[in-house]
């Protein structure tokens, strides 16, 4: 009974501190619906920045890593700082410059109008396909799992699993739809506070329950069985080979940072440039602390169950159910549940703004009112939503891990999404053409080599019967495109170089702070590395 009332009073606290907070705000504009009214400031995005990203797909995803293949599944975690310092320093800069509401609407400019909507399109498919079911499936897994949901409804695990998706597919909703983007990000910060504090401490209990009740003796086991797993220095057989690093692995980072609808619209919302800034350095530092609580885990759990876990992907939920003290269970299934409706609800939010702004009005009906696009983008959001809770609890078929598979498809949008939008940025003369020969072209060459030609139950793919590491495949991929722009723009240039206009949305002035912050991200970075792999 006092997990189930803990659980609720977290849970109600936090909706009802972000109705009293949001509720009355602009929601029939569409700068203060989908944008929050530009007036987010850098606690808020940096916020909302970490919970939309950390949610059980990571929590559950990168603890599974950890129980399989040890650290070196924390790059996930470590070089997203990376991207987000170029996110700060490059795109941010770029995007406010704008006054955009979506990054379609920024390549719309830069291109032209249709190549904005077929992004628009697969920055939708992405959302409605690698994002939101995974959130939803995840979530409901560890909430089945650790909850006893099955048992609780006299029901089976099947069961169990769509009741609970279904759950938090429309409580999820519920924020999205009825409170617009300033009520996602302030419910993201307040159940950020609660997550950082549970998922800190779980290290802590299982390292006391490994070592019997020592924290030392429990390190000192880590340290001494199995070091290796410590070492985030991947083997050219293992799961992230050292060099996977420096290609897919920052590539679909710096896409997921810089140019993912559903995580930069919080950043779009910046009070200002300097706001944006800070916000984003300040998670790219708390970001450095993720391998601790999202890998660790799942290193300990594998010296806990001695690796005898029938699905890697229940190790996060078991290690709860073992080592957390049943008064915390209820907070922390509280958090948990908040993180998986942040990640949700953020999906859902960026996608009706996508369809709304880009789509609806774009296309459909262009003379359409900022109320009518809010109406239909609400509309809109709550079929996405039944969509994405119909279509989560069919990925539990899948064989392989949780986080491969959605990385793997991941790459399949995002790599000539990056592509082009770098090109855009950096060559002002590549012209919309090459940019469109280059979303399908990339579309079908990763679609081809790194998803069909995938060797099975391998992270190598058979390109041109060469075993290549899938990440290779998709810094291959990103190689290729670029080439292909310049040698198209060498040929067939745009007119006149493209200059972007300041339509002064924001201040621009940037963040005194922000390049020494970077820096000592960077430092922190290599230090970790250098010590971590002296391990094994």
């Amino acid at each position: 009974m006092l997990p189930l009332l803990s659980f609720l009073f977290f849970t109600g606290l936090v909706a009802f501190i972000s109705w009293r907070l949001t509720h009355r705000d602009d929601h029939s504009s569409k700068s203060g619906y989908f944008l929050g009214g530009r007036s987010l400031t850098w606690v808020v995005i940096a916020g909302s920045l970490l919970l939309t990203n950390l949610s059980t797909e990571q929590l559950v995803g990168l603890n599974s890593g950890g129980y399989q293949h040890g650290m070196q599944v924390a790059a996930w975690e470590i070089f997203a700082a990376v991207a987000m310092i170029v996110m700060a320093l490059v795109f941010l800069p770029r995007y406010l410059r704008g006054g955009v509401t979506t990054v379609s609407e920024f390549l719309a400019s830069r291109y032209d109008k249709s190549t904005g909507i077929i992004i628009s399109v697969l920055l939708l498919l992405s959302l409605l396909t690698n994002l939101l079911p995974f959130v939803l499936y995840s979530g409901a897994l560890f909430m089945v799992k650790v909850f006893h949901v099955a048992e609780i409804f006299n029901v089976n695990e099947n069961s169990a699993l769509w009741l609970t998706t279904i759950a938090l597919g429309v409580v999820g909703s519920i924020y999205a739809i009825f409170g617009g983007l300033k009520a996602v990000a302030v419910s993201d910060t307040l159940n950020g506070i609660g997550l950082f504090t549970g998922g800190l401490l779980i290290p802590f209990f299982a390292l006391h329950q490994l070592g019997d009740g020592s924290i030392a003796a429990g390190f000192t086991t880590l340290t001494e069985t199995r070091p290796e797993l410590l070492n985030p220095i991947g083997k050219s057989d293992d799961n992230l080979p050292l060099g996977t690093l420096f290609t897919g692995v920052l590539l679909l980072h710096l896409y997921y940072w810089c140019t993912n609808q559903a995580i930069v619209q919080r950043t779009f919302g910046s009070l200002s440039l300097a706001q944006g800034q800070k916000g984003l350095l300040f998670a790219a530092a708390m970001k450095l602390l993720g391998p601790f609580y999202l890998v660790l885990p799942g290193i300990i759990a594998f010296h806990l169950f001695g690796g005898s876990l029938e699905n890697p992907d229940d190790a996060y939920a078991t290690l709860i159910q073992t080592v957390l003290p049943k008064w915390m269970l209820g907070f922390f299934g509280a958090v948990i549940f908040g993180a998986i409706l942040s990640s949700f609800n953020s999906g859902l939010n960026s996608a009706s703004t996508l369809f709304s702004v880009d789509l609806y009005k774009g296309i459909f009906r262009p003379e359409a009112s900022e109320g009518d696009m809010v109406k239909v983008g609400k509309t809109f959001g709550i079929i996405a939503a039944i969509a994405a809770i119909g279509v989560a609890p069919f990925i539990g078929t899948f064989s392989g891990g949780l986080f491969d598979l959605m990385k793997s498809l991941a790459a399949l949008y995002n790599i000539p999404l990056l592509a082009i939008t770098l090109g855009g940025i950096f060559m002002p003369r590549i012209p919309p053409m090459a940019a469109k020969i280059s979303l399908f072209g990339g579309f079908a060459f990763y679609g081809w080599f790194g998803i069909h030609m995938r060797i099975a139950d391998s992270n190598n793919c058979d390109v041109f019967g060469h075993p290549i590491h899938w990440l290779h495949v998709a810094g291959i991929n990103f190689a290729l495109l670029i080439l292909f722009m310049i040698i198209y723009t060498a040929i067939k240039p745009r007119k006149t170089a493209w200059v972007q206009t300041d339509v002064k949305a924001v201040d621009l002035t940037p963040w005194r702070g922000a390049r020494i912050a970077s820096v000592a991200v960077l430092i922190c970075i290599v230090l970790i590395y250098a010590v971590l792999s002296q391990f094994g």
